[in-house]
């Protein structure tokens, strides 16, 4: 399946993509949280959209939010992309860097890059986003994507003064308001046939910056789950967001960041696309 939710902002109702059609499934009488998840949610969901044949369509267009409700953290995994990491200068990490994002950065897909007051390094990087489906701690790499409910387009948004020049972790270059839109939907882990070979792709102004795929991840999606594992206990509805590949702003010489009024497209293989334009603050 694919999940979603579309309205205005705080007010978003549950809904699945079934072909080009919206199906409102506010009446299934569950939003997409962490309870939803916690319970089975999707499995129920599926029988519950079996035995409603007939629910309301959704007129388009309309607001996408992000496809699922906030949830308890967004954490993050740096240089793990190797094309990424030889861009950036750094050497390939021996373990992977977890940085965490804010959890008010979430947006919906296509909602408005609002870039920060004195900001002049506002950068883009598209990534995979994982979205656990179970409470998962200390487990192996072999049953972890078992914890996952699926997958969605990240645009992991990054302020690089903030994030490298004024000291400290890098999640102040990374929190800011708007800075993850996520969406268009969530793909149920059911729909993906290799996660480890997926195409995701960044434009700006038209102009393709990114170009990658996942199988040029330094630690896969199976790893980084059994992994951060190890360390919190990742409950139902949290996003661990899996890296960028080469072509971010700050990877040329010189550097090339956002402006006010630039459009940036994004998508992965199988997932959607997103679609924000730049505004300052």
């Amino acid at each position: 399946m694919k999940l979603l939710r579309f309205g205005e902002p705080g007010t978003e109702k549950p809904g699945v993509l079934v072909g080009n059609d919206i199906v409102d499934v506010s009446s299934f009488g569950e939003d997409f949280g962490e309870k939803f998840f916690e319970t089975d949610g999707i499995a129920r969901l599926a029988t519950w959209l079996q035995q409603h044949p007939d629910l309301p369509k959704v007129k388009q267009p309309v607001r996408l939010g992000a496809p699922f409700q906030r949830p308890s953290k967004i954490i993050c995994i740096g240089l793990n992309y190797s094309d990424h990491a030889k861009e950036t200068g750094a050497a390939l990490p021996k373990e992977p860097i977890l940085f965490f994002k804010s959890t008010s950065a979430l947006v919906g897909p296509n909602d408005t890059l609002v870039i920060p007051r004195n900001s002049t390094k506002t950068d883009w990087e598209v990534e995979l986003a994982v979205v656990i489906g179970q409470k998962a701690t200390y487990v192996s790499a072999e049953e972890s994507l078992r914890y996952v409910a699926g997958y969605c387009v990240h645009n992991d948004y990054s302020e690089r003064e903030f994030q490298l020049e004024r000291g400290g972790q890098w999640v102040k270059g990374k929190s800011c308001d708007t800075f993850a839109p996520m969406g268009p939907y969530l793909v149920t882990r059911d729909e993906v046939k290799d996660i480890n070979n997926v195409k995701l792709w960044l434009k700006v102004n038209g102009k393709t910056y990114q170009d990658g795929t996942t199988a040029n991840m330094v630690f896969n999606v199976a790893y980084l789950v059994s992994y951060v594992s190890q360390f919190m206990t990742l409950l139902p509805g949290d996003v661990i967001s899996t890296g960028t590949p080469a072509g971010v702003g700050l990877g040329f010489n010189p550097p090339i960041y956002i402006k006010p009024g630039d459009v940036i497209e994004l998508g992965i293989e199988g997932m959607g696309e997103q679609r924000q334009v730049a505004k300052a603050y």
